[in-house]
């Protein structure tokens, strides 16, 4: 049996679909289901039973020892909320009854960290355990995700297999619920059909053009991929980044999306909102090495492919994975 939270959000159903296809069928998953627009994102998919976030530690009282793995994926992802004990509450405090449940009841565990912990980036984007405590995260809900790993790295009692995974800027289907927290090429289609143009932030430091602000974008299908490798081949313990270790750019972004589109690119640029434009990160680039060395050897989906077949197969149709 495994257990997925967060699973009715955008990365927790496409992992349960994937693992549907890979034959697991026995699957608790967890979620608040509150939302309506988000259990779409479950339709169709095989599991065995739903849990409400709150109940799931009664459950785990019986259960537990029929758990074989956790994937805990829930979290509040706002990085526009700065109320702290939201994320106290739903990302550090649930982050650790999920570990010491995993830990008790020796049950492996793979859960959703962040690249929003690196903040600015001052000390790189490397996913070197003992930079972790240096790291400067620039909101709430990163520093939530950064304190839970700092808080973890100092448990002696540990699951008998555990993953952090550093997620970069993660896109693709079942975000539509998301609003204004779904990814830039989701955002950047509802723009060209709204207005046939899309509207990029321009630069306000003068050794960056505008449009060259560059991330790390990585498809939703690799995040499941390395997910489902990491449950069954269980490598070194540890926090690994997760991203493709390729920056592009937003200009190059939106030029995909356009393309996907067979439509000439058209882009406004504006300025930065003053109250960001100093937090703003104008380059983040996983280091990728310590997920290669650990086995992982599939290769990243390009922004190219990657948004061609989003907007085709899923934002043009409306389709769910």
């Amino acid at each position: 049996m495994i257990l997925v939270t967060g699973a009715a959000g955008f990365i927790g159903s496409c992992m349960v679909k994937i693992l549907n296809e890979a034959g697991y069928f026995d699957l608790v998953v967890v979620d608040d289901f509150a939302r309506e627009e988000k259990r779409k994102n479950l339709e169709g998919k095989l599991i065995h039973s739903t849990l409400h976030r709150d109940e799931v530690w009664k459950w785990l009282e019986k259960k537990a020892p029929q758990v074989d793995f956790i994937i805990h994926l829930g979290a509040r992802t706002d990085t526009a909320e700065f109320d702290w004990s939201i994320f106290e509450t739903l990302n550090l405090g649930y982050s650790k009854k999920i570990w010491e449940t995993a830990t008790k009841y020796r049950i492996p565990l793979i859960y959703a960290s962040s690249a929003a912990t690196y903040g600015l980036g001052e000390h790189g984007y490397n996913d070197d355990e003992n930079l972790i405590p240096e790291l400067q995260p620039l909101n709430p809900y990163g520093k939530s995700k950064n304190e839970f790993d700092k808080w973890l790295l100092q448990q002696k009692n540990q699951p008998p297999f555990y993953a952090g995974l550093k997620f970069f800027n993660v896109y693709g289907p079942n975000e539509y619920h998301k609003g204004r927290m779904a990814s830039v090429i989701s955002s950047a289609f509802s723009q060209i059909q709204d207005s046939g143009k899309v509207k990029l932030f321009r630069s306000h430091r003068p050794d960056v053009e505008d449009g060259q602000q560059l991330r790390d974008f990585i498809y939703v299908k690799d995040i499941t991929s390395v997910i489902r490798w990491m449950m069954e081949k269980q490598p070194e313990s540890g926090i690994y980044n997760l991203g493709t270790g390729v920056a592009r750019s937003f200009l190059d972004l939106a030029t995909a999306t356009f393309n996907s589109l067979e439509i000439s690119p058209a882009i406004e640029y504006i300025d930065i909102p003053a109250d960001i434009r100093d937090k703003y990160q104008y380059y983040t680039q996983a280091e990728m090495t310590k997920l290669r060395k650990a086995g992982y050897s599939h290769p990243f989906t390009s922004l190219e492919e990657g948004v061609n077949e989003y907007v085709k197969e899923y934002l043009k149709t409306g389709q769910y994975l």
